[in-house]
């Protein structure tokens, strides 16, 4: 691949230029906001000239409900070798192509499995999608080449490429992606009204529960309006859940031995079938999820004190295998948490002791 043009020029679209001009394609930027085009080529996505003649391939990242239309045109126009959208759902714009009776032997469907709560050209960076799955839905129609131009992206943005079926993506992200916004979300909205005691109150799990529910509600409508039928679905199931959690919270309120004893092993059920769904998360490098031990440490809000307990710990030959912060309310503290192996952090624990951090049970 040697050149592309990129419409759309939001998150996605800005990121997948950055990634492709930095890895030597020259690309060519186009948006229905000029200004936006603009500044993700200040950014060296790419110039917001037009291309003087077909590119090799076009990356439409424009809203699912615009994709089919855009596709479309840029087909019409003959633009590229081949075309390619990153929507964030595949049947509906699959579908609306076939009714539009185009050839779609030089068209293919993608999704890349990656984002930010914030969009825009400015959030876009180039190493949006190292280590991340991009899923390629092909059909019978679609030709080798454009095939192969896709495979060709993604590796020039470092992700890793999965094949599907359209309808069992949309299917799998209502599960992964969708829902997961929607449910975080209506946590979030119960602090809207809440006390301000309450709200004060907030510590990481409310923080990690309600980290998305920041993302912007016009392009959440947009992805959820093209794709709510499987979302629907996978809420039903939500809901069923919720209304046996509420009766056996009722239950456990009773006088009766029986019905809090029902209520306690309906509570028991939905946290153990969450505990298991749960290990199913992949974990590390796409590894099974593996069990570490947390050493936490409590750190002073200033700089270069993550860069001291990062190097003590390499000191102390121990690998890191995932890291978190809980910030503290009301004081310039907070516990960093290293994730590392068993067999390792007690051994972790006294080194860092002895060079002077506090280490929290």
């Amino acid at each position: 691949m040697r050149t592309a043009l990129v419409i759309g020029t939001g998150l996605i679209g800005t990121s997948a230029a950055l990634a492709l001009a930095g890895r030597g394609v020259t690309v060519h930027l186009r948006d229905h906001d000029p200004e936006r085009a603009r500044t993700a080529a200040a950014l060296g996505a790419g110039t917001d000239a037009p291309p003087e003649g077909p590119v090799d391939l076009v990356v439409i990242a424009v809203p699912p409900a615009h994709t089919a239309t855009t596709l479309a045109e840029a087909m019409h126009a003959g633009l590229a070798r081949g075309y390619l959208d990153v929507a964030s759902v595949k049947g509906r714009p699959r579908r609306e192509l076939e009714g539009l009776s185009l050839d779609l032997s030089a068209y293919i469907g993608s999704h890349p499995m990656s984002g930010k709560e914030r969009s825009g050209p400015l959030a876009a960076t180039a190493d949006l999608f190292e280590g991340r799955p991009w899923v390629l839905t092909p059909t019978r129609d679609t030709d080798t080449e454009v095939l192969n131009l896709a495979l060709e992206l993604v590796a020039l943005c470092r992700a890793v490429p999965v094949v599907m079926d359209a309808d069992a993506h949309d299917r799998a992200v209502a599960l992964v992606s969708h829902t997961p916004q929607l449910v975080s979300s209506m946590v979030a909205a119960q602090l809207r009204e809440a006390d301000e005691t309450a709200v004060r109150l907030c510590g990481q799990g409310i923080r990690d529960v309600t980290r998305i529910a920041a993302s912007d509600p016009r392009m959440w409508l947009e992805i959820l309006s093209a794709n709510p039928g499987p979302v629907a679905d996978v809420l039903a199931g939500v809901a069923a859940d919720l209304d046996e959690t509420v009766r056996a919270l009722r239950s456990l309120q009773s006088s009766d031995d029986d019905k809090r004893r029902e209520g306690a092993d309906g509570i028991e059920d939905v946290l153990r079938r969450g505990t298991e769904g749960r290990a199913r998360v992949p974990g590390k490098h796409g590894a099974a999820p593996a069990v570490y031990e947390v050493v936490a440490v409590l750190i002073s809000d200033k700089p270069g004190e993550l860069a001291r307990i990062f190097a003590d710990t390499d000191r102390a030959g121990v690998n890191i295998e995932d890291v978190r912060i809980e910030h503290a309310t009301g004081q310039q503290a907070g516990l960093v948490q290293l994730m590392v192996e068993p067999a390792a952090a007690l051994g972790l624990t006294a080194a860092l002791r002895e060079r002077g951090w506090s280490i929290r049970q």
